[in-house]
């Protein structure tokens, strides 16, 4: 069975059936969801190595899991299963393929319980954004979405304790994606908890402030403690933005340090063909041609000088790999750079990298120095670059008008 066509006709069905079937009411469970969650799960299955057959029942399953909320939002798995199973059976999938098809879109029915590999690759799929940084834009839509389809405005705080209690319930199934988003999901639900803790000591420190007739300890404790957590993130919110700069940062430089190999790279390999054409083609015949010498010798010098300006520019420095333990008192020593301890043992290096995570200037002045270590290579780098390409283009341009000007004025008369 052609698996690969039945998919992409799949694929071409299901698109239209949402062109013709459009909620608009659907904000989260609309035609974006359901693509997101089919690569999902073509990643997930990828990583198995499933076989075509099980790889089109997941891909399947996957296209077909929310169609049937545009039939019944109550019982949308189980029109999604009889919409699935109409049209496989028109293009002629197996029956045992569309009962697979079908058990994967019922078991996304919440509580999920899938109970074969393929089940649980959909299932996982389809609650794939709990665990990445995404959930937070897609728990917005999936809030508006359930206040269309009710009638009724949730507040802020109601749902982000629903969004806590179904993140703390629910478990990926997969080991995949077990490993991959389970320590992001444990930061979301931290992060909504956060939230939900100012926003209590916020409606806290309100309803203490109205009641200014009565200030006893019950009513002031609340605006005290919303406060000290007030504080404290405001405390918070500069080093978030410290953190990021020198992430950004670091990136950067490291995107800089890659972009100088490639043109280092590229000269070099430019400039070793000309040399092996010289070497090959041009100086053997010399002899029978002098006039080209000196214009040969010309490109011969550039390309040499070309070349030995690039590997100058991606040749490494190593430091001496070493530090002391005064070194690290007296925070004189980067530890963030292998250069400085990589001839260093464990131990020593666990002492020096103990004593700076708990000095937060030492911390930060050794991420100054990185950042600003970084940024020394790359300005010697692009500073050997741009000398080797000014030497290329403009030694290219003078070799090209010395070989002109020989071979106009020179080629009948000998030259040695």
């Amino acid at each position: 069975m052609n698996y690969q066509n039945l998919l992409k006709q799949v694929n071409e069905y299901v698109l239209a059936y949402y062109k013709t079937h459009a909620d608009p009411r659907l904000v989260y469970h609309d035609k974006q969801h359901t693509e997101n969650m089919v690569n999902r799960a073509i990643e997930i299955a990828n990583h198995y190595q499933v076989n075509d057959r099980d790889y089109f029942v997941v891909v399947a399953a996957g296209w077909f899991h929310d169609t049937g909320y545009m039939v019944d939002i109550a019982n949308h798995e189980e029109e999604s299963a009889k919409i699935a199973d109409t049209y496989l059976k028109n293009i002629g999938v197996t029956e045992e393929d569309i009962a697979d098809i079908k058990g994967c879109i019922m078991a996304t029915r919440m509580p999920q319980s899938p109970l074969s590999l393929l089940e649980k690759i959909i299932c996982d799929a389809d609650l794939y954004h709990l665990g990445t940084d995404d959930f937070f834009d897609t728990d917005k839509l999936m809030r508006k979405e359930t206040e269309t389809l009710h009638h009724n405005e949730i507040k802020k705080t109601d749902w982000w304790r629903k969004s806590i209690a179904f993140l703390s319930a629910h478990q990926y199934h997969t080991d995949y994606c077990q490993v991959l988003l389970n320590s992001t999901k444990e930061k979301n639900i931290q992060e909504i908890k956060n939230k939900l803790a100012k926003a209590d000591a916020k409606a806290a420190a309100e309803k203490a402030a109205e009641i200014k007739t009565q200030p006893t300890l019950i009513t002031q404790a609340p605006v005290k403690k919303g406060k000290e957590k007030e504080d404290k993130e405001k405390q918070e919110e500069p080093k978030k933005g410290i953190e990021t700069m020198f992430r950004i940062s670091s990136a950067n430089h490291q995107r800089l340090s890659d972009m100088a190999d490639n043109k280092a790279h590229i000269m070099i390999t430019v400039n070793s063909i000309i040399l092996s054409a010289i070497i090959s083609l041009v100086l053997r015949r010399l002899s029978e041609n002098q006039f080209l010498i000196i214009p040969t010798f010309i490109l011969l010098s550039i390309s040499l000088l070309a070349i030995t300006f690039s590997i100058l520019a991606t040749r490494p420095s190593i430091p001496k790999g070493e530090f002391t333990r005064e070194d690290v008192d007296t925070k004189n020593v980067n530890l963030l750079f292998f250069g400085n301890f990589y001839k260093m043992s464990l131990e020593e290096y666990t002492y020096g990298m103990e004593k700076m995570m708990d000095d937060r200037d030492f911390l930060y002045g050794s991420l100054i120095k990185d950042v600003y270590a970084q940024g020394v290579v790359l300005g010697k780098k692009y500073r050997l670059l741009r000398i080797a390409y000014n030497i290329f283009m403009f030694g290219l341009i003078t070799s090209v008008l010395a070989f002109i000007v020989f071979s106009a004025f020179f080629a009948d008369k000998p030259i040695l």
